[in-house]
């Protein structure tokens, strides 16, 4: 996973507060219905907004600081593993280039 070739994923420019992040993913399976998805995405430094999916994910390399509006705050690096809910609403600040693999239910 940690070399595996990505495919450029663009930001919306709305998602970018901050730098010139740039977005590169790859989906690994997903299931028949398109209901489970398991990948792998990166983002290089910067900081970016999103609205998020129920997701698990584990930080292969890199490290961020993602704030959850109304809730935690969530410092993470190689190794850490992440459970966000659907419509938390976050800001990614991306201190190195961050690669997760990652399973989002839709």
């Amino acid at each position: 996973m940690a070399d595996a070739d990505l495919e450029p994923e663009p930001l919306d420019a709305s998602q970018i507060v901050a730098g010139e992040p740039v977005v590169t993913g790859k989906v690994l399976w997903e299931s028949p219905d398109g209901r489970q998805i398991r990948g792998i995405w990166q983002i290089t430094p910067g900081v970016v907004t999103d609205t998020e999916a129920n997701e698990l994910f584990v930080v292969v390399s890199g490290r961020a600081t993602i704030e959850v509006e109304g809730g935690s705050v969530l410092e993470v690096g190689p190794g850490d593993a992440c459970v966000l809910r659907e419509g938390d609403r976050t800001q990614w600040t991306v201190h190195e280039t961050l690669r997760k693999a990652y399973h989002i239910s839709l």
